[in-house]
């Protein structure tokens, strides 16, 4: 992958997580989100190189922050935090997995990958281990928010490879 098809895969995933914040999320959880720019890390697990997909995760994260005012914040840091090992674990379970976990399975790894990691951070922030209480909650949300990413990846994907052939 070029870095300018790499470029155009963060500006999308850019966009589709400021898409994200103006969609209302009928669940009453702080920070709880579809997921849908990780459609874009998706892509990049099945199309680039680990290196392109740690980097897609980095400068998405950290210009989706700077777009809402939010570097350096504690949003920032567990996004990032959580982008960076939901990317690895994706990345890992693709290569070592690939004819057992189809790409809705490693979605949903990635998604609670993206929940745990961000609570590890938080209670080392917050110096508490009393936000693991908030994992069944996370987790519950994982699912859906994972299968859901998982699909459109995959229908994304059928979709470039029916344009490719015609």
């Amino acid at each position: 992958m070029s870095f300018i098809h790499l470029g155009l895969l963060v500006a999308a995933g850019v966009s589709l997580h400021w898409v994200e914040t103006l969609i209302p999320v009928a669940v009453a959880v702080p920070g709880a989100k579809l997921g849908l720019a990780n459609v874009v890390t998706l892509l990049v697990v099945v199309a680039g190189t680990p290196g392109q997909v740690v980097a897609l995760a980095a400068a998405r994260t950290l210009l989706s922050s700077l777009l809402q005012g939010r570097l350096l914040s504690l949003s920032f840091w567990l996004g990032l935090s959580g982008g960076m090992a939901s990317a690895l674990a994706m990345v890992g379970a693709r290569r070592a997995l690939h004819k057992y976990l189809s790409l809705v399975g490693v979605s949903l790894l990635g998604a609670v990958t993206h929940n745990l990691a961000q609570l590890v951070v938080l209670a080392l922030l917050v110096r508490s281990p009393l936000v693991f209480h908030y994992l069944p909650i996370l987790l519950l949300l994982a699912a859906p928010s994972g299968l859901l990413t998982g699909l459109a990846a995959q229908a994304v994907i059928r979709r470039m490879r029916l344009a490719k052939d015609s």
